[in-house]
């Protein structure tokens, strides 16, 4: 009995260890450069899967066809209409000013989004794979927002 009283701090921070994995907030590893220059690939980031879901967020990913998590920025909201000319984002007929684009993009004819759908892309436009390839995102398919770095240590910080 003596040795289960002992034990009893240790089940609790366990249990309380999985949960928060589990339910709040996990790590999460960028992979490739899609997201260069905002994100490098192998950098490890804290994902908060209990954040609200807004323009420009980090978000991680994960498609029913897909075998991994991708992570990209959020463009589109539901219900509104996205399109791409000339290299320019139109949300709504509206310019966007997008900080965080790099590359060249192609055009996209006007996609009005579902209440629940977003579209999403890479920052580094010119290979990520992202709503331009393989449609809208449903917010069942999204784990959660990120804009922590935790590793290499020398970029531990958040990050836009």
């Amino acid at each position: 009995m003596k040795i289960l009283k002992s034990l009893v701090p240790y089940i609790i921070i366990i249990v309380v260890v999985v949960f928060v994995r589990t339910f709040i907030i996990t790590p999460v590893k960028v992979n490739g450069n899609s997201m260069y220059p905002t994100l490098e690939g192998n950098e490890i980031m804290l994902l908060n899967k209990l954040s609200d879901i807004d323009r420009f967020d980090i978000i991680v990913v994960k498609l029913e066809e897909e075998d991994s998590e991708l992570i990209k920025r959020v463009i589109g909201l539901p219900g509104e209409t996205i399109e791409i000319k000339n290299n320019e984002i139109y949300i709504n007929d509206e310019l966007l000013d997008d900080p965080y684009g790099y590359g060249i993009t192609y055009n996209i004819d006007p996609i009005t989004l579902g209440e629940d759908e977003y579209f999403v892309l890479g920052d580094n436009r010119i290979i990520s794979l992202d709503s331009r390839a393989f449609g809208t995102v449903h917010r069942s398919e999204i784990k959660g927002a990120t804009n922590f770095i935790m590793y290499p240590f020398g970029k531990i910080g958040k990050v836009e």
